[in-house]
């Protein structure tokens, strides 16, 4: 029987003309996918940075950096009022509303750690931001609690209503005293630059 030998190019491909248009049809449907495949990670880039900016738009509308973190403040109570009306036969729409509060928290963190409790420290208010620093640790402390607890139980709401007990002193602390502090003793161009860096950060988490 006769037998032909392929012959190869310089790249170790098998050579030949009907070899050859069918690599280019195949080099053109990749190039399909390839354009395909770009195009929907575009979409998806474009999808995801469209929630973060909606995640981001209340704060960063919401004015300088004090007046946005009390509207921050403002909407987590709300949260909280919400699952106070849920019962322990609504375990679902609990778990729905904790994971919410858990986003929102984490990253309200991520801007007053990252971003104001720096500059309180560079004011000479290091004892206050790091106290503030530990409470946010308690906060996570809660939220871990509550993760870990039935939703359904009698313990689960109890601790709810601690952790906004603590919270809402935590907050009154913020809002009282230490911002209207902060941003009497930073200039206009100060406090503006410390709002811009604060929604900064606040988007990469949103």
């Amino acid at each position: 029987m006769a037998t032909t030998t392929a012959t190869r190019d310089s790249k170790g491909r098998f050579k030949g003309s009907s070899s050859s248009k069918s690599n280019e049809g195949r080099s053109s449907n990749l190039g399909m996918v390839a354009g395909a495949v770009a195009g929907g990670a575009a979409l998806g880039i474009l999808a995801m940075f469209g929630r973060k900016a909606a995640v981001q738009a209340p704060t960063a509308l919401a004015g300088n950096w004090d007046e946005a973190l009390v509207v921050e403040h403002q909407a987590t109570l709300k949260v909280f009022d919400t699952i106070e009306a849920t019962d322990e036969h609504n375990t679902v729409k609990r778990a729905m509303l904790l994971s919410h509060l858990k986003h929102a928290l984490l990253k309200h963190a991520v801007e007053e750690e990252n971003v104001i409790y720096p500059a309180l420290r560079e004011i000479g208010q290091r004892d206050a931001a790091d106290a503030l620093t530990k409470e946010h640790g308690y906060v996570k402390q809660y939220l871990y609690e509550l993760e870990n607890t039935p939703a359904a139980s009698p313990d689960w709401i109890a601790k709810v209503r601690e952790f906004r007990a603590d919270i809402e002193k935590h907050m009154q602390e913020e809002e009282m005293h230490l911002f209207p502090m902060l941003r009497s003793q930073l200039s206009e161009e100060k406090n503006k630059a410390l709002t811009m860096t604060m929604n900064k950060e606040g988007f990469k988490v949103a």
